[in-house]
């Protein structure tokens, strides 16, 4: 009797390239990733931070190289993908939020926030898959999204809507780039206990709010989503595209 065996899911021999890669869910990411055998390239705007990064993955003895970055940028971003491509793997964590009642938001705050959680994350996972293209590779490309693609928040109408765009960028993409082998899909957290969202789980009301929505009955920490983008990253998910990957403790599901 011949019996199935699992998927591997180890990322020996292939690149990952990890934007936000220096803090929170970013850097847990980029650790997953290289806890799996990937060599990572590590994104962020600071050279030195990234820098640093570098130096205590190699510590652990893990692969990493540092790319100072800021994905705002679409042509600087571009080249750099074109010259230290092609990336079997993206995850990409770069985003922020401003966050303030629907009637008063700016416009400085909408354009801020919409170039860099869309408009960036299209023109940079559009990079990576077309250099897996050119080179006749296939993929794992992830964008990390968010519950709150797929609920309303107090206070977030244009954070919800740069992640709800996100998710259909995403589905779109899959369509397009699944014949090239390209797999394309979303890692949707709750809130996570990292410096952005103490934030907000710092005003005592809006604590008890978020806990009352997670059925699971506490917030998120950023060893949460390592195993998810080891999963999606590798071969066990080899038949998963455009699809999202909720991990709200149940936030969605009420």
């Amino acid at each position: 009797m011949t019996l199935p065996r699992t998927p591997s899911f180890s990322l020996t021999g292939k690149r990952a390239l990890v934007t936000g890669a220096t803090s929170g869910i970013g850097e847990a990411c980029a650790v997953a990733l290289a806890e799996a055998g990937a060599h990572v390239t590590l994104v962020a705007r600071t050279a030195d931070a990234v820098q640093k990064q570098v130096e205590a993955f190699q510590v652990q003895g893990w692969a990493a190289t540092a790319l100072p970055l800021d994905i705002s940028d679409i042509a600087a971003t571009e080249a750099a993908v074109a010259d230290h491509g092609p990336f079997d793997i993206l995850v990409n964590s770069a985003g922020l939020a401003r966050h303030a009642p629907a009637v008063d938001t700016t416009e400085s705050d909408y354009d801020t926030v919409t170039d860099l959680n869309v408009k960036a994350a299209y023109f940079l996972t559009r990079a990576v898959a077309k250099g897996l293209i050119a080179a006749g590779k296939s993929g794992s490309l992830i964008n990390i999204s968010s519950q709150m693609a797929h609920v309303g928040g107090i206070d977030r109408a244009v954070y919800c809507a740069t992640k709800h765009a996100l998710e259909g960028m995403t589905k779109s993409m899959a369509i397009e780039w699944g014949p090239h082998k390209i797999r394309v899909n979303t890692i949707c957290p709750t809130f996570i206990r990292t410096p952005l969202g103490q934030q907000t789980l710092d005003i005592p009301e809006r604590r008890a709010w978020i806990e009352s929505k997670i059925k699971l009955g506490r917030v998120g920490e950023v060893e949460d989503i390592m195993g998810a983008t080891t999963f999606l990253a590798s071969d066990a998910a080899a038949l998963i595209t455009g699809t999202s990957l909720l991990i709200d403790g149940g936030w969605t599901a009420g």
